[in-house]
């Protein structure tokens, strides 16, 4: 009987132990931040000369592609982790490229087509990016390395662009987000920085940021 006792007190013990450890939830991250109104332009939809952009798929190194957040090891460290419970909400080059556009557009009061909406008459101006290089260290810093190249459809010039930055972060998964939030704003704003300046000097084939 005091066996049967002790079994049966085990059982519920055991049943906690298992839910605490698959009760842990998972954390979710975006990229997308929104853009201060200071920094935001008025749609040029409507406009005599509607603007409009095209963001290609973003290409990124293999071991980002993927939904779990990629940390390296504090201290110069080669190792890096992959953490399973700590996530962007899609995968990370599609996270990355929806915050470009949307960034990219707030910015320029654009229209993102990427998946349609204007008439094949209409110029559109093609970005595609490719990141280089993302170092997130937990405690440390986030660094990025972007290139990027710039087309309107119905020209023939390519104008090719390209930035290194950087931002500090806190301890913790949280502040290593806000941080990789931040870094790709900086980059979508370059980007449209680009884009305008390329607009205004149609000769130009230098980026200019």
């Amino acid at each position: 009987m005091k066996i049967r006792n002790l079994a049966f007190l085990a059982i519920p013990a055991l049943v906690a132990v298992l839910a605490g450890c698959a009760g842990k939830p998972d954390s979710y991250y975006t990229l997308a931040s929104p853009v201060a109104a200071a920094d935001a332009a008025p749609s040029t939809l409507g406009s005599a000369a509607p603007l409009y952009i095209e963001l290609a798929p973003v290409a990124v190194p293999e071991r980002f592609a993927r939904p779990q957040m990629v940390v390296r090891q504090p201290g110069g460290s080669v190792q890096v982790e992959v953490l399973e419970q700590h996530r962007w909400a899609s995968s990370f080059e599609n996270e990355l490229r929806d915050a470009l556009a949307g960034n990219i557009a707030a910015r320029l009061g654009a229209l993102d087509v990427t998946k349609g909406g204007r008439q094949t008459s209409q110029p559109v101006w093609r970005i595609a990016v490719q990141l280089r290089q993302f170092d997130a260290v937990d405690g440390g810093r986030v660094d990025a390395s972007f290139s990027w190249t710039l087309r309107r459809s119905d020209e023939a010039r390519t104008v090719v662009c390209q930035l290194d930055v950087g931002e500090a972060v806190g301890g913790g998964m949280d502040a290593v987000a806000q941080g990789a939030q931040r870094v790709t704003a900086a980059a979508a704003a370059a980007m449209a920085r680009s884009v305008s300046a390329a607009r205004a000097n149609p000769a130009a084939t230098a980026c200019a940021l």
